[in-house]
């Protein structure tokens, strides 16, 4: 931090030499030793003021937003501005001094004025400039020499030139740009940076073989940022490279600054059915920028994700709530590495410790509640199904009942808690009936919002089918899918987590008035898609040809599974909240009496060990998990169930 200081101070130094050069060149220029003699005094006491009022000027221009190696068009503009100002101000200056009489003649005059203002101009651009042209030329050395890996950059030349400047700065050590492949065949020939375009994305191979003949062999392929898209030519890339043994790589998006360009290597769900669902993320930002946030599994791949975004919008501090040691720890450590101003702790606990979330969220006071610690896994909680309870009902009650005090309580749902038949289901539709019942209560005190955030199956995520389908690949398969007609939403770690910062956000501060009652958010995923269509086309990306040299097998559909999940029930009508990507549904009310008796009753099943009264409780709260739960209490009858029936007669 001191040497960021350090070099801002250095640079405010030199403008201000040069703006005082400036000045005594432009006096020299314009008069005669002779006539600028009676004028020094008044040189002298003029030049502090236009040392003020230039510090003023390139301040309120702009001149120290970016860096120097990034000099450009819009820098040098702002250049000229503040030149033009100092001119006219001197020149403004003169005029009134003659004018009330102050000066008999004129101590600075037009000429001179010209003479300043081209001098300035040049003074403060043309170390700038030259600054940034060693940069370029420093470059280049690392790569003439053959010390890092050969790429090529993928992409229209005006994105091309993004990736270039970044392998020119913070990535110059670890890469080389050999060349560039840009859609349009127009473009062979030009020349980018000093890079010229080679071919289109159809003659990659033959770039390839003829680098590797000149003994400059191609290890990498670059996505500009905005080049890379779910489209068939993006996979014919993907296929092409992985059959030539190289690694393809995107140019993330660049949030923070321009300096800080970060690779990652392309994946074969970053290619999967649609393009990405895009929010608002200046809005994000405000909503999120110093603010006290507490995440609950923050250690998990949905909450460690939401975590590194809060810490990237600005939050002043964050409280990781995990109860699993090493999970808290892995995040704690690559959070570390943002090296943000975020103060970031940790706590090991567990949601269904009512009495230990109760005290972390008074000693925290959180702002914002993102909810993500969740049973999810449908077999287990099929066969463990009082663990669900436990954790999916009281965890969530007690993260709703503890933080009071945020402005907003964000908890994950799933698609499987829309008219459910598992148990998964079942116990998030609960939590979602919970949070509803609360939010409802706090917007008629005026205090807080809760909102509950429904997700489709996360590619990526652990335990969804992404990683599944890639490890049987890569063992050879054969690949294992359910049913030929299992058919699922899909959304991407990036997506899921945007959405729950969404809902915070439009928690905070609403933007539709339709929208501003409704509880559950849910995004817009476009049409659902096969599972065996997914496992299809992630073995073509890995090269592959499906059932000729890697199986699909299919297993029957599991306990609890359905063919189909829907985003909306039948008594859920969609309502607009205002957000581009994002809708939300209209869930019917609950009863607080009724829910208190329903949770009274699910915890004493649960320490009983008793299913079928648990779930005929969730079949009584939710009329679509009702059939289940009549079914196994015929098979296992149990007091609650006979108390229910019995409730049912009166």
């Amino acid at each position: 931090m001191f040497g960021i200081h350090l070099k801002r101070i250095t640079i405010i130094v030199h403008d201000l030499a040069m703006t005082a050069l400036a000045f005594a060149l432009s006096v020299f220029l314009r008069w005669p030793l002779r006539e600028i003699e009676p004028r020094l005094s008044a040189f002298a006491a003029a030049l502090p003021i236009l040392l003020v009022l230039a510090a003023i000027a390139y301040r309120h221009f702009g001149l120290y937003r970016s860096k120097w190696r990034f000099a450009s068009l819009p820098d040098l503009f702002n250049i000229f501005k503040a030149a033009s100002f100092l001119a006219v101000a001197l020149l403004v200056v003169d005029y009134a001094f003659v004018a009330r009489g102050l000066n008999p003649r004129f101590l600075f005059g037009e000429k001179a004025a010209f003479l300043y203002w081209v001098l300035q101009m040049f003074l403060l651009g043309g170390p700038r400039l030259a600054y940034r042209y060693l940069k370029y030329v420093q470059s280049r050395r690392p790569a003439d020499r053959g010390a890092v890996a050969n790429a090529l950059v993928l992409g229209r030349p005006a994105e091309a030139e993004i990736v270039l400047r970044a392998l020119e700065s913070g990535l110059r050590k670890r890469f080389a740009a050999r060349g560039v492949l840009s859609p349009r065949a127009s473009d062979l020939g030009l020349a980018i940076r000093g890079v010229q375009v080679l071919g289109d994305y159809g003659e990659l191979e033959r770039v390839v073989a003829e680098s590797n003949d000149n003994n400059l062999p191609i290890t990498r392929l670059i996505f500009a940022p905005s080049e890379f898209t779910p489209d068939e030519e993006s996979e014919r890339l993907l296929a092409t490279a992985r059959k030539l043994g190289i690694a393809l790589l995107r140019m993330q998006t660049l949030e923070e600054s321009e300096d800080q360009a970060a690779l990652a290597p392309v994946e074969i769900e970053d290619l999967l059915f649609r393009p990405s669902v895009e929010v608002d993320r200046p809005r994000l930002a405000a909503a999120l920028q110093g603010r006290r946030v507490l995440v609950t599994g923050g250690g998990g791949s949905i909450g460690s994700e939401i975590c590194h975004r809060v810490v990237a919008f600005g939050a002043a501090q964050l409280m990781i709530v995990e109860n699993s040691e090493p999970a808290l720890h892995a995040i704690l450590e690559a959070l570390e590495e943002h090296r943000s101003q975020t103060r970031i702790e940790g706590a090991l606990a567990d949601v269904r410790d009512r009495d230990r979330l109760a005290a972390l969220c008074d000693s925290f006071a959180p702002d914002l509640v993102f909810h993500a610690a969740a049973l999810k896994q449908l077999p287990f909680l099929e066969r463990d199904w009082a663990e669900g309870v436990k954790t999916n009902i009281v965890g969530s009650r007690n993260v709703a009942d503890a933080a009071r005090g945020a402005a907003a309580v964000v908890m994950i749902s799933t698609d499987k808690a829309v008219d459910p038949v598992s148990v998964l289901g079942a116990t998030k539709r609960f939590a979602e009936m919970y949070v509803q019942l609360a939010d409802a209560e706090a917007r008629a005190a005026g205090r807080r919002r809760l909102i509950s955030v429904r997700f489709g199956n996360v590619l990526g995520s652990v335990g969804s089918v992404v990683p599944k389908f890639k490890a049987q690949i890569a063992r050879g398969g054969p690949v294992t899918v359910t049913h030929p007609d299992m058919v699922r939403y899909f959304m991407t770690v990036r997506e899921a987590c945007d959405l729950v910062l969404t809902a915070a956000a439009n928690a905070v501060a609403p933007t539709h008035a339709e929208g501003a009652a409704a509880s559950v958010y849910v995004l817009k995923m476009g049409q659902p898609a096969r599972i065996v269509d997914l496992a299809r086309r992630m073995i073509r990306l890995a090269g592959f040809e499906p059932d000729k040299d890697i199986e699909i097998v299919f297993t029957g559909a599991r306990t609890g599974e359905r063919l189909n999940e829907h985003l909306f029930a039948a008594d859920e009508p969609a309502v607009d909240i205002g957000v581009p990507g994002v809708t939300a549904a209209r869930t019917p009310p609950v009863d607080r009496a009724r829910m208190e008796r329903w949770l009274a009753d699910l915890e004493r099943c649960a320490r009983a060990g008793d299913r079928a009264g648990a779930e005929a409780i969730l079949g009584e709260a939710i009329p679509a998990f009702g059939r289940r739960a009549v079914s196994l209490a015929e098979a296992q009858p149990s007091a609650v169930v006979t108390d229910l029936a019995q409730a049912r007669r009166r």
